[in-house]
């Protein structure tokens, strides 16, 4: 059946159920004007007559009042379903699929979630961990938990989590043989131990802080990887000078197998983001996170 077909039958069952155009227009919140064109329209297009009118009454006529009949059932299922729908909505339960980098389960994703899962048990949690840009239509995610720099656009972001700061290291050996760099220009002439996002084509820039601002200066890319669990370990090794977050080094520097060089001169990068499509007909369990979130991080 035609969309038109069934939206016009739809009117006709309520006026029916109602018993008149302007009852049946107050509950679908149309003008009595535009209900009774609806159904004078579906009588025109399937060449029967369903109600007979006067300018004070209305009644079915036999052939409406056997489509009224056989109509009422589909039209109340389909209502019913359409209730279903809404509960759903406004219950906060299903399964929230979110995507975030790896670094944020360990800086604040986990615990966060924990809480979540904890004060929503209804609710399932797929976490994808993943450093790569996401296409929020196709990724059949909830949300993505992002830099500012991976946000998509034409969509909503919600800051969340601590400051990421950042932090150039090596190991003592690798320091005793090369020399410690005194400022960004000298890392030109160091090994490098690089975060790829994805493919080695891709290289995250080391930024830095001078006098006219922040800019960017590389060392020679040694090696090019996409996970800060192998960063470290590279750098541990005395393969050369790794930029990365500071709370991801702070254990290796506290222990004395990594040094800390050219302080200062590093700045942080904005807080993660939680990046959704839309605010409108929000799902409960997305909505419940990004408030629990704002709670959390502020």
């Amino acid at each position: 059946m035609q969309r038109n077909n069934f939206n016009d039958m739809a009117i006709f069952v309520e006026v029916a159920r109602t018993n008149g155009f302007r009852a049946a227009a107050d509950k679908l919140k149309l003008g009595a004007g535009s209900v009774s064109e609806a159904v004078q329209r579906f009588e025109d297009r399937i060449g029967v007559r369903l109600i007979d009118r006067t300018t004070r009454k209305i009644a079915l006529t036999s052939a409406g009042e056997r489509l009224y009949q056989r109509s009422l059932p589909a039209i109340k299922d389909l209502e019913s379903a359409i209730l279903e729908l809404s509960d759903d909505l406004d219950a906060v339960s299903g399964t929230l699929r979110l995507s975030a980098p790896y670094a944020s389960g360990t800086f604040f994703l986990n615990d966060l979630l924990s809480q979540y899962s904890t004060k929503y048990p209804s609710v399932n949690i797929e976490i994808i961990y993943d450093d790569e840009k996401v296409d929020l239509v196709s990724a059949k995610v909830d949300a993505t938990i992002r830099a500012q720099t991976l946000l998509e656009k034409d969509t909503h972001a919600i800051s969340i989590g601590p400051s990421l700061d950042l932090s150039v290291v090596a190991s003592p050996s690798y320091i005793k043989d090369k020399g410690t760099p005194k400022t960004p220009h000298d890392i030109l002439q160091h090994d490098g131990i690089c975060f790829a996002f994805g493919n080695t084509a891709r290289l995250a820039p080391w930024t830095f802080v001078g006098v006219e601002g922040e800019y960017t200066a590389m060392p020679k890319p040694r090696l090019m990887v996409n996970d800060m669990t192998s960063m470290l370990h590279f750098a541990e090794a005395g393969l050369g000078l790794a930029y990365l977050y500071t709370k991801t080094a702070e254990p290796s520097i506290v222990q004395g197998k990594l040094v800390e060089v050219l302080v200062g001169q590093v700045p942080s990068l904005p807080r993660y983001s939680i990046n959704y499509l839309s605010k409108r007909n929000m799902p409960a369990r997305l909505r419940a996170f990004i408030e629990l979130a704002k709670v959390m991080n502020g």
